[in-house]
C-alpha cells in the first residue's frame, strides 16, 4: 500500500522543482508515477498490481459558479478579446479563494486594475494557504473559477487586459 503523506509530500517536491515528472518502481509490482504538465488534465496516475494495470487520477470536475456574485465567474470574453488578454494561471493542483476569509471582499474583481504583485487570490494546498501574486499591471476582464473551486496545474484563474 502507499502511504498517501509520502505521495503528497513527492507533489509538493516536484512542483517546486524543474524536474517534469517522477516514477518509483518496487520490487514488490508497486508503481508510482507524478508528472507536472501545462495541460489541464495530467496530474497523477498511480497504478498497482491488484488493479490490472488501471491507473487512478484525480477525477476533478470543472470549475462551477460560486454563490456569491462578486466571485462568480464573468462572462468569457470573445475569442477575438481572448488574443490581447494575458492570463494567470495556477501554478499547483488546490483549492482556488477569491477572498482572504469567507464573506470577505475579493481580492480583484472584474474590471480592477491590478498591479504586478498585487496578491489576486489563495490557493490552498495541503493545508497551506498560498498567496498568489499578479505577474503584470493591467484590468481583469475575466475571473475563470469560481471561490472554493477545485484548481489544476496551469489552469487559466483570470483574464487580465494590459492595455485596459
Amino acid at each position: 500500500m502507499i502511504d498517501l503523506r509520502y505521495v503528497k509530500k513527492l507533489i509538493e517536491m516536484l512542483d517546486g522543482s524543474s524536474v517534469d515528472s517522477i516514477e518509483i518502481s518496487s520490487d514488490k509490482g508497486m508503481k508510482l508515477r507524478i508528472a507536472k504538465s501545462p495541460q489541464p488534465r495530467a496530474a497523477v496516475a498511480v497504478s498497482a498490481p491488484m488493479l490490472s494495470g488501471t491507473a487512478i487520477a484525480p477525477a476533478l470536475s470543472a470549475p462551477l459558479p460560486a454563490a456569491a456574485p462578486a466571485a462568480a465567474p464573468a462572462a468569457a470574453p470573445t475569442p477575438a478579446a481572448k488574443a490581447t488578454l494575458l492570463e494567470i494561471k495556477s501554478p499547483m493542483v488546490g483549492t482556488f479563494y477569491g477572498a482572504p476569509e469567507p464573506g470577505a471582499r475579493p481580492f480583484v474583481a472584474v474590471g480592477d486594475r491590478v498591479s504586478k504583485g498585487q496578491v489576486v487570490c489563495i490557493i490552498e494546498a495541503m493545508k497551506i494557504m498560498n498567496e498568489l501574486e499578479a505577474e503584470l499591471d493591467g484590468v481583469v476582464r475575466e475571473v475563470a473559477v469560481g471561490d472554493a473551486q477545485p484548481v489544476e496545474y496551469g489552469q487559466v484563474l483570470f483574464r487580465i487586459d494590459p492595455a485596459g
